[in-house]
């Protein structure tokens, strides 16, 4: 099976599961970016972001044995809450490592959805190497957060969906932390609109994956301080770098003020909450940090903000 049918299959396992959620547009944004702008809302996923896909992607296919086992996984917020969802819904035991600087309101929802979650101080230690001695200490089924085919073809659903509900675009914006998402969207793109030019976007304090694109060598930035929580991975993944540099035709970087006023454009002109980063490709195109072409879609990944962050970004 090849990498298309593979998030064609994703999008069949997860229906009924997933929300098919909404395509918005607004005629001030068109006319501030000179564009037509279709905004795929993964804001209104369940749990509030994009990683619901990729999680019960992959969980759904577990053996018996391994769900007997339980799941780990390690996420500083939505993958974490998916797979601990995910976990209640399937009925496995879910446990997560996660860094003690976590949104509170990410932790909160992790907890309340049945997960056990273990703090880390990132400056201390690596996230990776906690699950992996948790996995040969109880036999625990790791879920990795983007480095894992189901995980990206559960990802790139959310792109299928928008091709499948927009005939056609020019280009595809899509946020960067670990690369699931934006390999995946650049799947489906490359699969059902092999004409549109899919761009990944990140902060330009975690410019990894910007700077290991265009280099063609792996990059890795620690505890990049970005408002934009979701994107301080380290770097690409071994899977996600090279899907990356395969399919995703460019990579852009916006500052964290960009990503401000793109969250805040998003809150007082359209009503929706999107946390920051998810916003980023909405900030490459208000910032001018990409040139808009035509019809253009934008992933907004997820909506999950504590109050702090709320209250920094909009004042209050």
């Amino acid at each position: 099976m090849d990498l298309f049918d593979q998030v064609k299959a994703a999008q069949k396992r997860i229906a009924g599961q997933a929300h098919v959620t909404p395509v918005m547009t607004s005629q001030t944004l068109n006319r501030t970016v000179n564009a037509e702008v279709f905004l795929k809302c993964e804001n209104f996923q369940r749990m509030g972001a994009f990683k619901f896909r990729g999680a019960f992607n992959a969980m759904s296919q577990l053996t018996d044995e391994q769900k007997k086992r339980g799941v780990i996984t390690h996420s500083s917020g939505n993958h974490a809450q998916a797979v601990a969802l995910v976990g209640r819904l399937l009925g496995i035991q879910t446990t997560v490592v996660m860094p003690d600087n976590a949104p509170a309101v990410k932790r909160t929802a992790t907890e309340q959805y049945g997960a056990t979650v273990i703090d880390y101080d990132p400056d201390e230690n690596t996230r990776e190497n906690i699950s992996a001695e948790l996995v040969s200490e109880h036999g625990y089924a790791l879920v990795p957060p983007y480095d894992h085919i189901n995980i990206v073809a559960g990802q790139g659903t959310a792109a299928l969906e928008l091709f499948e509900n927009i005939a056609s675009l020019d280009m595809l914006l899509v946020p960067c932390g670990g690369g699931g998402l934006l390999s995946g969207s650049a799947i489906a793109a490359r699969g059902i609109n092999p004409g549109c030019r899919v761009v990944g976007i990140e902060p330009a304090l975690a410019d990894d994956a910007t700077k290991s694109f265009h280099t063609g060598t792996l990059h890795s930035v620690k505890n990049p301080p970005t408002i934009a929580d979701g994107t301080r991975t380290p770097s690409l993944g071994k899977l996600t770098f090279p899907l990356v540099r395969q399919f995703v035709d460019d990579m852009q970087a916006v500052s964290e003020n960009a990503i401000i006023e793109a969250v805040q454009f998003l809150f007082y002109r359209m009503k929706l909450v999107v946390e920051p980063s998810g916003a980023l490709g909405l900030a490459a195109l208000l910032s001018r940090a990409i040139k808009p072409e035509g019809r253009i879609g934008v992933i907004l990944s997820g909506g999950n903000m504590d109050r702090e962050t709320i209250s920094q970004i909009l004042g209050t």
